[in-house]
């Protein structure tokens, strides 16, 4: 009998570990292509993705800007899934070093530079986020939404999203995507929510954030939630389309 226990001991160990997830951080990563180059960047990337899953990284969305804002259609968005902080490091570490990548950005950059700009944040899902690996609507658009919150109030702005606005996002028609807390200081640690929204399209989002505003239920949960003060002291939004080459579409 105790050996029997014991093997039903290690075996709920083993099953548990298996099921563990492989990925415990994100990636979010922002490119600024020098003018006239985008399209060059969008062909780089492309060929980066594989070297990127050759080395560990889980390729998990890529996204270029819609919106007309200067500069905007020159960006690229994309984010990246690792085991954990140091595995991160390491992959990129490998990923530099590759022939394979360096033929491929020596070729992209014959004629001249490609990229003005990198940004990176690293992040977390949070407890009360969907799954990461989740789709859009095809042929849709995607909104990504970053949240900054007064010193303190970054809970309380996680248990309204938490505990109602995800419903209510997705009872006025939107797709809830996966919700991040960025990683370091340097980049809003405690302060700030990123997350993304799928919808069928620029017209149908317009339509359904106008329904979310003015939903009776909306304005009691804000009203509520923000007695003590506001929970939120700059909303940032960017519309994208999904690439081609990108797993969620």
């Amino acid at each position: 009998m105790k050996i029997l226990l014991s093997c039903l001991a290690l075996l709920c160990i083993a099953s548990a570990s298996s099921a563990a997830p492989e990925t415990t951080v994100y990636e979010l990563r922002t490119y600024t292509a020098e003018p006239g180059r985008y399209n060059d960047l969008v062909t780089r990337l492309d060929g980066a993705s594989a070297l990127f899953a050759k080395h560990g990284m889980t390729n998990v969305i890529y996204w270029t800007t819609t919106d007309a804002k200067e500069g905007a259609q020159n960006q690229v968005v994309y984010v990246l899934g690792h085991k954990n902080r140091e595995a991160a490091g390491n992959a990129w570490k490998a990923f530099v070093a590759d022939p394979a990548w360096i033929a491929l950005r020596d070729k992209n950059e014959a004629t001249g530079k490609v990229v003005t700009k990198v940004e990176s944040v690293f992040m977390t899902p949070t407890e009360f986020s969907p799954p990461v690996k989740s789709a859009g609507k095809p042929g849709g658009v995607f909104e990504l939404r970053t949240y900054t919150t007064p010193e303190g109030k970054l809970s309380d702005l996680d248990a309204r999203f938490r505990d109602h606005t995800l419903k209510l996002f997705a009872k006025h028609g939107m797709t809830n995507g996966p919700y991040f807390h960025p990683v370091d200081a340097d980049k809003g640690s405690g302060k700030t929510l990123i997350y993304w929204l799928s919808h069928q399209s620029r017209e149908a989002a317009t339509a359904s954030w106008k329904g979310f505003r003015e939903d009776p239920t909306w304005t009691a949960v804000r009203d509520a939630s923000e007695k003590n003060g506001k929970l939120t002291a700059k909303v940032e939004s960017v519309f994208l389309v999904a690439l081609p080459y990108s797993p969620i579409k």
